[in-house]
């Protein structure tokens, strides 16, 4: 089943970034539009394609072209997002490595510290606890990272690839006939 995402504008170059010098191809979408075609294509089943539809209410002056000049720039931003998306990733992964690393060193230090206290006076207790809890608090940014953080990046980083691979069409309206 496929999924319709559909885009009503006034001109094409409502779509894209009006500040974007780019050459139109590699234009980066405006974003409204990208934050509007990302959230309906958030709320359709993964299991379904995706078509986008953008309806124009003034004709463009070539409609070939922009028929190819949407659909061309529509993938290349998506796969763009999707790269970047994948970058973060590896970014926060790399994190993760180095946090889980300080992290297991501090709570090593932390444990040995805490067995070198001799527990005999209760004031020794209390400080045991503490340095073996600051051990662990120090572990929860690498778990932070490993159980939370890096699946919603690798589910943006999907759906912008869908969105990359999607069919593009351009409807105008039919120019009058005297």
């Amino acid at each position: 089943m496929t999924e319709l995402i559909e885009v009503k504008l006034t001109e094409l170059n409502q779509l894209f970034n009006s500040l974007d010098p780019s050459p139109f191809h590699e234009r980066d979408l405006d974003h409204d539009a990208e934050e509007f075609i990302v959230s309906w294509a958030q709320e359709h089943p993964h299991k379904h394609d995706l078509k986008l539809v953008v309806h124009l209410a003034k004709t463009p002056t070539d409609v070939t072209d922009a028929q190819k000049l949407v659909s061309d720039s529509i993938a290349h931003y998506f796969e763009y997002r999707a790269e970047m998306t994948l970058r973060e990733f590896k970014r926060l992964m790399r994190e993760g490595r180095k946090s889980l690393l300080i992290g297991l060193l501090f709570l090593a230090l932390c444990q040995s510290a805490a067995s070198l206290l001799p527990p005999a006076a209760e004031w020794r207790l209390v400080a045991r606890e503490g340095i073996t809890i600051m051990g662990w608090v120090a572990m929860w940014k690498p778990l932070e990272i490993y159980l939370y953080r890096w699946w919603p990046l690798l589910t943006l980083r999907k759906l912008y690839q869908r969105l990359s691979c999607m069919p593009v069409e351009v409807h105008c309206p039919t120019p009058a006939t005297n």
